[in-house]
């Protein structure tokens, strides 16, 4: 009886949205570059020749201290990691061949392309040069009450709440969809935003979309956490009964 009175209202997502077109989400979603951010930054010419020292990749390894070689590459020591990019540095610029130091962090992939594609061509080291720019960080993490909490590698550069908590799985039944948070680090400063999966108002939300390093947790609900506080106290107490049961019995048997 207590099982058809159960409401599914917090257990769906967007209760309130029916047939309907939502206006699309205006926020800007071009990631600003931070620092300890990998990035690959591929240059085309006229003359393919001409253009491939800029393509030299450098190598990154987590835990390595990088130094720069002849061509102002930032090279580390030890196996090359298959995400070879350019590391941003603590300062905020990487190292980049022939230009030297260039000013990264705080600015998009296209401010960055235009500055690498201007100087290129004010020093006339290239004719018409290509700049594309991708992050090979890209990943955001979940957590919580999900059925796989994992981080997601985002190849794509763009990745909404839904897809991220699909690829984790799925909030389980024990999970509040209506408060789920959010963590966000960008420029240096830490927000954290409450987000209702159960309101269509999420989809137009801006933080619909997620950004590079951010942290979904999924808050279990009071139900899963006095369930598990619950069995952490029965099964010593069913043990020790059994226990003596055993004991009991095997006095009886004795006897």
């Amino acid at each position: 009886m207590f099982i058809s009175c159960a409401s599914t209202k917090k257990a769906a997502y967007f209760n309130n949205l029916g047939d309907t077109t939502l206006t699309a989400i205006k926020a800007d979603l071009e990631p600003v570059i931070q620092r300890n951010d990998i990035l690959q930054i591929n240059v085309g010419a006229m003359n393919p020749q001409e253009a491939a020292m800029y393509n030299l990749p450098n190598t990154y390894t987590p835990g390595t201290m990088p130094t720069a070689n002849g061509n102002g590459l930032a090279v580390t020591a030890g196996p090359a990691n298959p995400a070879a990019g350019y590391l941003v540095n603590q300062e905020g610029f990487i190292q980049f061949p022939v230009l030297g130091p260039i000013k990264a962090a705080g600015l998009t992939k296209k401010a960055l392309t235009d500055t690498i594609r201007n100087q290129l061509a004010d020093r006339k080291l290239l004719v018409e040069p290509v700049v594309t720019i991708r992050f090979l960080n890209y990943r955001v993490t979940v957590l919580g009450e999900v059925a796989h909490p994992t981080v997601v590698n985002v190849s794509s550069e763009k990745i909404s709440i839904l897809e991220a908590l699909g690829m984790a799985g799925d909030i389980t039944i024990y999970g509040k969809k209506e408060n789920v948070l959010l963590i966000r680090d960008e420029e240096g400063v830490r927000t954290t935003r409450r987000l209702n999966l159960n309101d269509k108002a999420v989809l137009s939300s801006p933080y619909f979309f997620l950004k590079p390093n951010d942290i979904v947790y999924v808050e279990p609900t009071k139900s899963k956490v006095a369930t598990t506080s619950k069995s952490n106290t029965l099964i010593p107490i069913i043990l020790s009964a059994l226990s003596l049961v055993v004991i009991v019995v095997d006095r009886l048997v004795t006897d």
